[in-house]
């Protein structure tokens, strides 16, 4: 479009075509262009010597597009590490360290990352699902994994167990205001997803859909939830104390015991407040 825009335009403005391509270019995130640098077969040979003692580690390395379907990483140490594209199928990254790894555009279907340590890191654009059926059995698990800050951008995360997991100042809420990969972000669909005990402490969730979501006992003081579908979810035990609900609906929602109602910022414009369990 901009090379047509350049050709059909009068000579006076081609420099100002110019100028805005590159405004363009230069503000899109690059796609990762070199090859990783370690192979697929190196990873999987030095983790298979490897203990779950005595980790592999692979903090800071490129390991972007490599097929590490099925493996057992035991407990790798991947600080750092750029995982874009790659395939995480059946993987098992429980209890590994990911703090500030890139999953951008990582196929995570089935993989585990129970007790893994993921502050900081990006997952934005996974592959969660293997057919369009969106079956939450193949959703990946991140029971008790610390997600502090960690921002995930999906547009389906159905089924996902987050139970026990620390999300304080985590982003799953839409982003579109930016170039790249987040500028495609619709409204993030969480149906049935597992939050009971987890630590949701200033997390982000503008205007996800978390129909029969589990929030059981979870920790949501000052959580942003404006405009969040919370349909038929169960909040029973959870602590809302100062969260925005602003516009939120709770239509059946289960609210037996919650901590903090009184304090909902939006309160009054929450819809189907009186169609909550109470």
């Amino acid at each position: 479009m901009i090379e047509q825009f350049a050709t059909n335009a009068p000579r006076r403005s081609l420099g100002a075509a110019s100028i805005l391509a590159a405004a363009i270019l230069s503000a899109m995130p690059a796609a990762p262009t070199a090859a990783a640098d370690m192979s697929a077969r190196a990873v999987t040979e030095a983790v298979y010597k490897s203990t779950a003692a005595q980790p592999v580690d692979f903090s800071g390395r490129k390991l972007d597009e490599l097929d590490l379907s099925g493996l057992d990483f035991k407990h790798a140490r991947l600080a750092g590490a750029d995982l874009y594209g790659a395939d995480l199928s059946a993987a098992d990254l429980s209890g590994s360290n990911l703090t500030g790894a890139r999953l951008d555009r990582a196929t995570l279907i089935g993989t585990s990352f129970a007790g893994a340590d993921l502050t900081g890191a990006t997952i934005l654009r996974p592959t969660v699902f293997s057919d369009l059926a969106n079956n939450p059995k193949d959703a990946p698990s991140f029971r008790g994994a610390n997600l502090s800050r960690i921002h995930i951008v999906a547009t389906r995360l159905d089924g996902v167990d987050f139970s026990g997991a620390d999300l304080s100042g985590a982003v799953l809420g839409p982003i579109d205001h930016a170039w790249g990969e987040e500028r495609y972000a619709q409204r993030s669909v969480m149906v049935g997803c597992n939050f009971s005990g987890a630590r949701l402490v200033q997390a982000n969730l503008v205007s996800t859909v978390l129909h029969f979501a589990k929030f059981r006992g979870a920790d949501l003081t000052g959580a942003l939830l404006s405009g969040a579908d919370l349909s038929n979810a169960d909040l029973t035990g959870a602590d809302l104390t100062g969260a925005d609900f602003t516009g939120a609906n709770l239509d059946g929602a289960n609210l037996s015991g919650v901590k903090g109602l009184d304090t909902l910022v939006g309160l009054a414009s929450v819809r189907n407040l009186d169609r909550s369990i109470r």
